[in-house]
């Protein structure tokens, strides 16, 4: 659904005039912010399938750190694989990795560890992995990239669209007072549902991350 469909979906449930564009007056703007936080909220609330992305990171010899380009810092790793290698690399500690780097002998390798180490300068999320590669090593960094504002009227939403629509309803009667005969507590449990239903469905998509498993 793209933006100005969503946009129109929640005008029409706030008994307003639908518009042509996402940015035609004041109120629509302030109407875009609300369903943006409402994206957001959502986005944040599951692991969903259409935010899931693959990326291939070539290393390169006596470089351990890399960014994972295009996530900003909400970014999550969900497995990452030395491809090159065939092994799935394991998640190790800033600390873990101080101790090899800065404490004990250092060495290169195929990477087979990896840690969070903070934003480059475009705002990305880097990785750090070891042991620092000592050549050309394919990372496959399978990761749920959050979908940043919708801002033009032709941006297309990525996660369930009705968690969105009824959310910044619910925001948006609480802000201005009044709903016309729905209370603000019951639109957002209606929005909750929704959002339960979406969640529901999307992790059928993956029972295998629904199990406990023991060590």
């Amino acid at each position: 659904m793209t933006y100005l469909n969503l946009m129109n979906n929640v005008l029409r449930r706030l008994r307003e005039e639908e518009t042509t564009s996402v940015t035609s007056t004041t109120y629509v703007k302030m109407v875009g912010d609300f369903i943006n936080d409402a994206k957001t909220l959502v986005s944040q609330a599951a692991d969903w399938s259409a935010l899931r992305e693959t990326l291939i990171i070539p290393t390169t010899a006596s470089d351990n750190t890399y960014s994972l380009t295009g996530g900003a810092d909400n970014i999550k790793v969900m497995s990452m694989i030395n491809d090159t290698s065939n092994l799935f690399m394991d998640y190790r500690t800033k600390d873990w990795f101080n101790e090899r780097l800065y404490i004990g002998s250092a060495v290169e390798g195929a990477p087979q560890f990896y840690t969070y180490n903070g934003l480059d300068s475009n705002g990305d999320t880097q990785i750090l992995v070891g042991p620092t590669p000592d050549g050309e090593y394919n990372l496959r960094v399978d990761t749920v990239k959050r979908q940043g504002d919708l801002s033009a009227n032709a941006d297309v939403l990525l996660i369930p669209a009705q968690p969105v629509i009824h959310l910044a309803v619910a925001l948006l009667t609480r802000e201005r007072g009044e709903s016309g005969g729905t209370s603000t507590a019951e639109y957002f449990t209606i929005a909750n549902q929704y959002l339960s239903d979406a969640i529901a469905i999307d992790a059928a998509k993956h029972p295998e991350e629904m199990v406990f498993r023991t060590i």
